[in-house]
């Protein structure tokens, strides 16, 4: 059964919002960011899905939205080149070509040492670490006795994911705790309003009208353009819902997932700047 790639949607706060399969590759060695700055906002290993909840937050935060989506910059009809100052290797899904006979491989990397090349499963690079490696990995090509290919899984699994354990424990720690915070936040909520006799006193039809009521006050932000007020009437709007589906016999975590689970799978356009979603 073949392993599946899993991507990561990773925000870094103030900065921008990214997906990646490799954090520590791309946040880190790329990017100069420790992993302490990352949040992890979602995982999937379903491409299309991460590639459109990009620009859906990208959107939602505030920041540039990309041009295309991430499943478009790394595929291009499942073929990816990249252009080295010799020598250009053509990186499939699978492989990765070298335009060279496997008897004159290993000559042609030396002259290429420190090149790096880009596939689906990130960075690689021809270093004294990886030369010979590669150079015992290498298979003639069946269609071109003058080319010769490795398997870009294999070098993934060999260096690129060496640390993967160690960072893929620390991704599920930290996606964990992200977890536990925002549910924290709505314990707080809940907690604040249970010392105030909220839940012993109101009722789910005050807290509708009051749900009204700051709703009315999110319109008359977005309508002037006020920042402040806009993320006020929000929050409050959020500390109202909770409170409404605990009054309800519920939860809004609840509530959240089940509406999640409804939307997730959504297809549809955007019309006169609001999504439409096609027709069953």
């Amino acid at each position: 059964m073949e392993d599946k790639l899993t991507y990561y949607l990773y925000h870094i706060p103030g900065k921008k919002i990214g997906v990646t399969r490799n954090l520590i590759s791309r946040v880190v060695d790329q990017q100069g960011y420790s992993l302490d700055e990352v949040e992890v906002l979602d995982q999937s290993e379903d491409i299309d899905y991460i590639s459109d909840r990009e620009l859906e937050l990208q959107q939602s935060y505030g920041y540039r939205v990309d041009r295309q989506k991430y499943k478009d910059l790394y595929i291009n009809k499942s073929q990816i080149y990249t252009q080295l100052n010799k020598m250009k290797i053509n990186a499939t899904e699978q492989t990765s070509t070298f335009p060279v006979p496997l008897s004159k491989l290993k000559g042609r990397l030396m002259d290429e040492l420190g090149k790096e090349w880009e596939t689906l499963y990130g960075k690689f690079q021809v270093s004294k670490h990886t030369l010979d490696w590669i150079v015992k990995n290498a298979k003639t090509s069946m269609y071109d006795a003058n080319r010769c290919y490795i398997y870009n899984k294999s070098f993934f699994e060999k260096f690129v994911n060496a640390k993967k354990d160690d960072y893929n424990e620390y991704l599920k720690q930290k996606f964990d705790q992200q977890t536990e915070a925002n549910e924290d936040r709505f314990d707080k909520i809940r907690s604040w309003a249970r010392n105030r006799g909220l839940y012993d006193k109101g009722d789910t039809k005050t807290q509708f009208a009051k749900l009204m009521e700051e709703s009315g006050e999110l319109a008359r932000a977005v309508l002037k353009d006020d920042k402040k007020e806009f993320i006020d009437a929000i929050g409050d709007m959020v500390v109202v819902l909770t409170n409404l589906a605990y009054l309800g016999g519920t939860n809004i975590e609840n509530c959240i997932d089940s509406a999640y689970d409804v939307i997730r799978k959504r297809t549809g356009n955007m019309v006169n700047g609001t999504f439409v979603k096609d027709e069953d």
